[in-house]
């Protein structure tokens, strides 16, 4: 039984053209709606074009989600630079974006004439189940290492319950418990001894 196919690493894979970034972005800005983009920035970055691998791209996805504005623009940025420089970057915010603004000042027009009718609304409920299974999938997808290790699942429970049970706020979890596994995970020297730390 063949395994899956595994994106090459940085030094081996072949550097795309601006024109190919400016291409892949642009279809997903066009193609790509709410919560469910990172299943499409995954599917095209990882699967298809095989630019990064899963831990890459996990590592980009982490860094887009600490930085101000939407993760999606922040992805194609981050990306971009990683594949062509600052060139890259900028075509691949803009390829990103441009697509979306068109689409949402078109659908907005559209919106505002039927919003109060059954089809729209039955239309919107069914993105987003959509967007929450694509969410769903790409989490599985992304995280199944993770969730193979007992404190990385017992920092996810932990961020899910305060969330979704105790309602607090993202803003005030993800310092706390962001900082807790930095603390956690921090570098150690060989026996167990954090390094700058006299044992």
């Amino acid at each position: 039984m063949s395994s899956a196919p595994v994106a090459p690493t940085a030094s081996a894979r072949p550097r795309p053209s601006l024109f190919q970034i400016a291409r892949v972005f642009a279809v997903l800005g066009a193609t790509s709606f709410g919560g469910g983009v990172v299943a499409y920035l995954r599917q095209a970055l990882v699967a298809r074009e095989h630019w990064f691998n899963d831990e890459e791209f996990l590592r980009l996805l982490e860094l887009s989600q600490t930085l101000p504005g939407l993760n999606a623009v922040n992805m194609a940025v981050l990306a971009g630079d990683e594949l062509r420089g600052s060139r890259g970057a900028v075509i691949g915010g803009l390829a990103m974006t441009i697509p979306g603004v068109i689409f949402v000042l078109a659908i907005g027009a559209v919106y505002q004439a039927y919003a109060h009718t059954t089809w729209m609304n039955n239309l919107l409920a069914g993105a987003a189940a959509a967007a929450v299974g694509l969410l769903l999938a790409t989490t599985l997808q992304l995280g199944k290492k993770q969730f193979q290790k007992p404190l990385d699942l017992v920092l996810v429970l932990v961020t899910a319950i305060t969330v979704a049970g105790f309602k607090v706020s993202l803003p005030w979890v993800i310092p706390v418990v962001g900082g807790i596994a930095i603390w956690l995970y921090r570098p150690r020297r060989e026996g167990g001894a954090t390094p700058g730390v006299a044992s």
